[in-house]
């Protein structure tokens, strides 16, 4: 899995992104994870067409020692089809500057 990582989280490093995620993000079924959503004007042309999968989101993972961004492209209505897949270099970018801009907002050392 592509992912962009932020490792070596302290105690309070894990409060303040779990308090940003909580705010900004959707919770998950499975605890830590959280999905946050790819604006639109970001879709791929085949996402676009595709609206019964939209909307589209990548995952969030984070543990005591570290937050996981995934570069994984999903739709929360499909797990297999032709529209979810890597990231592109739009999407990319927008998935490394959200954790960025988080840890800078949060003061997170890293």
């Amino acid at each position: 899995m592509k992912q962009y990582v932020l490792d070596q989280l302290r105690d309070d490093d894990y409060d303040k992104v779990l308090g940003f995620l909580q705010k900004n993000a959707e919770p998950s079924e499975f605890g830590d994870i959280f999905w946050v959503r790819i604006p639109p004007e970001l879709y791929t042309d085949l996402q676009r067409e595709h609206q019964q999968c939209q909307p589209f989101r990548f995952a969030v993972s984070l543990t005591l020692t570290q937050a996981a961004f995934e570069m994984l492209v999903r739709s929360p209505h499909n797990l297999r089809c032709s529209c979810i897949g890597y990231a592109d270099s739009r999407q990319r970018d927008y998935i490394i500057t959200y954790a960025d801009l988080m840890i800078e907002e949060l003061e997170v050392k890293i």
